[in-house]
């Protein structure tokens, strides 16, 4: 698992639900927040690694979601 990035608030309720949309706003607010590019790479890959119930997963792990 990866860094858990406690001050990242990312709001989906306003975000499409497509995958590629969820995983732009959460990499957009890691960016915006310092997290650095190997750790951003590291959700990225562990994100995209399977289904869509998958990234869900991945992204709440990592963020605090509203």
């Amino acid at each position: 698992m990866g860094v858990r990035c406690e001050n990242v608030i990312v709001e989906l309720s306003a975000t499409d639900g497509n995958a590629f949309a969820i995983l732009g706003r959460v990499t957009r607010e890691l960016r915006s927040c310092g997290v650095s590019d190997e750790d951003i790479k590291e959700f990225q890959d562990q994100a995209t690694s399977g289904d869509y119930d998958h990234l869900l997963q991945v992204v709440f792990d990592w963020v605090n979601v509203v």
